[in-house]
C-alpha cells in the first residue's frame, strides 16, 4: 500500500512534531519539576530533524505573488484553495484549453504535519495556519464571543475538520432542488456527485456495506479506518439499549440509526483533504492550472457596460501592508472561500446590501440584500463522564514526562502498525435521531409539542456523538483525569444570524452573529438530547465503563438531578460551534433572500459564482463537508458544459 508520506518521512515528521509538542509545554513549565529535563532532550532533537522536517512547499506553487504577473489573462479565476477550491481547479484544469488561476491566502495543508494525523487537527487552532475568528457575543449564550476557526491553508477546513463522511439526508437535498427550483439539486440527481467525488475502500469488518451505493473511481478515499476507543463501542452498545438500531453503513438514509463513523481517511490512517486528494502532482504539473499561495483577495473587480455589470478579475495581496495585485478573468470568477470569507469578499467589493455598503463608503456595485444574511451553524452541547479504567487517550495532549513517553509510544505504533490513539479522528461514534421520536422521548416524559424543523420524516434533527476523552474550549483545556465525552448536537436549527462588515478594511475580520439559541425550539431540542445522553449514559453496556459516582464537580454525573430551567442555562453556558457555518450566500430566487441562482452565478454580476457551503438553501442534517465536495463537482459539470456550447 502506497502512503501520501514515505516511511521514513513520516517517521520524521511526527517525531519532529511531537517533540515540537514538547518543547512549546516544556517551555510553558507544564512538566513542572521536569521541564528543565524534557526542554533539554527536546532541543537535542529538535535539532537533529529540523534540517529534515521542513523540506519545503512543492516547486510547482507559486509563493510569491509578486511573481505572477499582470500581463496574464485567464479563463477562470477560484478565489480560496479549501474544500471546494481545490475540486474545482483539478476539475475545470482537466481541459487543457482551460487556463485556471488558484488563489490561496494560506499555504499547503499537506506541508503541515498536524494535518496528515488524524487526531492532531485541534493542534493548529490558534495557531497562524488558521483563521482565528471569533463571533459577537451572542446574547442568548451569555453573552460570550464563540471562537470559530476556519483552515488558512489549501484543503481549508477539509485539512482540520474531524473527516467524519456522513454526507445528510436525502431530504435535505430534496428540499434544496424544492427551493433552487432546479432538480438537479434533488437527491435523485444529486447524490451521483457524492459517488463522484467517492474513493470508497472496501472493509471486510464490515460486511454489510453496500458498496453498490459507493463510489469507487473518486479521488476522496473513505472508508472505517480510523481507530475506535473501546469507550465508544460501548457507546454503540449502549444506543442499541435504549433502542437506536445500529447499521454498519453510515450514510443510510433513515433517521434513528447508530454507526461507527466513516471517514476521510486513507488505508495508512494518513487524513484526506481535497488538497491531497485533488491537487496531486499530475494535477499540479499540468501547464493551464497555477496555484498561488499566501494570495489574499481583496475584492472582486468589476465593470459597467451598459445595465450590466461584470466580474473582470481580483485584487490580491500577500500583507496588509504589502503592494496590490491584480488577476484578470475572461469567464469567470469563483469565490469558494467559504462560509466567512465569501460573503465578506462579495460585500468589501460592493456587492450585498446597499445600506451596509454605503456606512462604510464602499461604492455600490449591486445591492443585493442577501449577502451575510441567513448565516447558521450546528451548535453543540458537551457531556463530561470519568472513565472508569483510566485507559483514555489522553497523553495525546501531554501533561507530565509519563504521558510525553506515551505521546512517543503512541507515535511508534501508529507509524509501524498503523493504528493507535493518533489514528483516531477523535469523534468516532456518531447516532442521528429526531427530537419527537416517541420511543426515544415518550410523550408521558416529553409532553411538550416542539416544531419540527427536518427536511423530511425521515430526516434527523440531532447527533449524540462520542470522543475518546472530553475537553473544553476547542481542547485547549484537557481534564485532570480520564475521561469520556458524548456531546449532542443540533442538525436543524431554527435560529438564524447575519455576517456583516465591521469596516471597509479587508484585513480586518467581518462581525459574525450566528444568533445561537434565539428560537427557543433549539433550547428545547437539545435539552432533549442531553437527557438522552444521560439516558444512555446509564445502560449497563457504557455504565460498566463510567465511574457514575465520582463526585468532581468537573463531571456531569448529577446532570440527572437538574430541573429542565437549570440545563437550559448550562446548555447557554456550553454551547459551541461544531465548525459547520452555512448558507451565508443562499441558493435562492432572488425574491426570498437569495444571493446565487441554481448555477451558483451571483444575482447581477455576469461572470461571478460562489461555491462552498455559504450556497446552502438550508443547512444539511449532517456533517457539511462532503455536500461542498458534491457542490463543486457539480458546479464544474456545470461551467464544462456552458464552456462547450459557447
Amino acid at each position: 500500500m502506497s502512503s501520501l508520506f514515505p516511511g521514513r518521512k513520516s517517521s520524521v515528521l511526527v517525531l519532529a512534531g511531537i517533540t515540537l509538542a514538547a518543547l512549546t509545554r516544556a517551555r510553558a513549565g507544564k512538566f513542572g519539576q521536569s521541564s528543565t529535563k524534557v526542554l533539554w532532550i527536546s532541543a537535542v532533537t529538535m535539532g537533529l530533524l529540523l534540517r529534515q522536517l521542513f523540506a519545503g512547499t512543492n516547486k510547482k506553487f507559486i509563493t510569491n505573488p509578486a511573481k505572477l504577473g499582470d500581463s496574464e489573462e485567464y479563463d477562470i479565476i477560484i478565489v480560496g484553495g479549501g474544500t471546494a477550491g481545490c475540486v474545482l481547479a483539478a476539475r475545470l484544469s482537466e481541459d487543457p484549453s482551460v487556463k485556471v488561476l488558484l488563489l490561496e491566502s494560506g499555504v499547503s495543508g499537506k506541508s503541515l504535519i498536524f494535518t496528515r494525523i488524524p487526531v492532531a487537527y485541534s493542534q493548529l487552532f490558534n495557531g497562524k495556519h488558521i483563521f482565528n475568528l471569533y463571533t459577537e457575543p451572542q446574547a442568548n449564550a451569555q453573552g460570550k464571543k464563540k471562537y470559530w476557526p476556519r483552515g488558512k491553508m489549501l484543503g481549508g477546513c477539509s485539512a482540520v475538520n474531524a473527516q467524519m463522511a456522513q454526507y445528510g439526508a436525502p431530504g435535505d437535498f430534496d428540499q434544496w432542488g424544492d427551493i433552487a427550483k432546479d432538480e438537479a439539486w434533488a437527491w435523485k440527481n444529486f447524490s451521483r456527485y457524492f459517488t463522484k467525488f467517492e474513493k470508497y475502500e472496501d472493509n471486510p469488518n464490515y460486511p454489510d456495506v453496500d458498496i453498490k451505493a459507493k463510489g469507487k473511481d473518486g479521488p476522496m478515499r473513505v472508508g472505517y479506518f480510523s481507530t475506535i476507543s473501546e469507550g465508544s463501542k460501548d457507546f454503540i452498545k449502549a444506543c442499541t439499549q435504549v433502542g437506536i438500531p445500529f447499521n454498519a453503513d453510515f450514510n443510510t438514509a433513515l433517521a434513528d440509526i447508530l454507526f461507527q463513523i466513516m471517514t476521510y481517511m486513507d488505508e495508512t490512517r494518513t487524513r484526506v483533504s481535497s488538497e491531497s486528494a485533488y491537487l496531486t502532482d499530475d494535477v499540479l504539473a499540468r501547464p493551464n492550472l497555477k496555484v498561488v499561495l499566501h494570495a489574499q483577495v481583496t475584492k472582486i473587480l468589476t465593470e459597467k457596460v451598459g445595465d450590466e455589470v461584470k466580474a473582470t478579475g481580483v485584487e490580491f495581496a500577500k500583507s496588509k501592508d504589502g503592494p496590490r495585485f491584480t488577476a484578470r478573468s475572461k469567464r469567470d470568477v469563483i469565490i469558494a472561500a467559504g462560509a466567512v470569507h465569501s460573503p465578506h469578499i462579495l460585500l468589501l467589493s460592493g456587492i450585498g446590501p446597499a445600506k451596509q455598503l454605503e456606512q462604510f463608503k464602499i461604492p455600490v456595485v449591486q445591492n443585493l440584500e442577501g449577502v451575510g444574511s441567513n448565516l447558521i451553524d450546528h451548535p453543540v452541547v458537551d457531556l463530561y463522564f470519568k472513565n472508569k479504567f483510566d485507559d483514555s487517550p489522553k497523553h495525546i495532549k501531554p501533561n507530565g514526562p509519563i504521558e510525553a513517553f506515551k505521546l512517543v509510544a503512541s507515535a511508534v505504533q501508529y507509524f509501524i502498525m498503523r493504528k493507535g490513539p493518533l489514528a483516531s479522528n477523535f469523534g468516532e461514534a456518531a447516532a442521528f435521531l429526531r427530537a419527537d421520536d416517541p420511543l426515544l422521548f415518550p410523550a408521558a416524559d416529553f409532553p411538550e409539542k416542539i416544531q419540527d424543523s427536518t427536511s423530511a420524516a425521515d430526516s434527523p434533527d440531532l447527533e449524540i456523538f462520542t470522543t475518546p476523552v472530553a475537553y473544553k474550549d476547542h481542547g485547549a483545556y484537557m481534564f485532570p483525569m480520564h475521561t469520556f465525552s458524548i456531546h449532542v448536537c443540533l442538525l436543524r436549527p431554527m435560529s438564524r444570524g447575519t455576517l456583516r462588515l465591521k469596516s471597509a478594511d479587508p484585513w480586518d475580520d467581518p462581525a459574525m452573529d450566528p444568533n445561537y439559541l434565539r428560537a427557543p425550539e433549539d433550547i428545547a431540542k437539545l435539552r432533549r438530547g442531553m437527557k438522552l445522553i444521560l439516558n444512555i449514559s446509564k445502560q449497563e453496556a457504557l455504565a460498566s465503563r463510567l465511574d457514575l459516582n465520582d463526585p468532581s464537580p468537573l463531571l456531569d454525573n448529577s446532570m440527572h438531578k437538574k430541573t429542565d430551567e437549570e440545563l437550559e442555562d448550562i446548555i447557554r453556558e456550553r454551547v459551541e460551534t461544531l465548525y459547520h457555518p452555512a448558507s451565508s450566500c443562499r441558493m435562492a430566487p432572488l425574491e426570498e433572500g437569495g444571493v446565487v441562482d441554481s448555477k451558483l452565478r451571483v444575482y447581477g454580476v455576469k461572470g461571478l459564482r460562489v461555491c462552498d457551503a455559504s450556497i446552502f438553501p438550508e443547512i444539511v442534517s449532517g456533517h457539511t463537508a462532503g455536500a461542498v465536495l458534491a457542490s463543486a463537482e457539480h458546479l464544474a459539470e456545470i461551467i464544462k458544459a456552458e464552456i462547450q456550447t459557447a
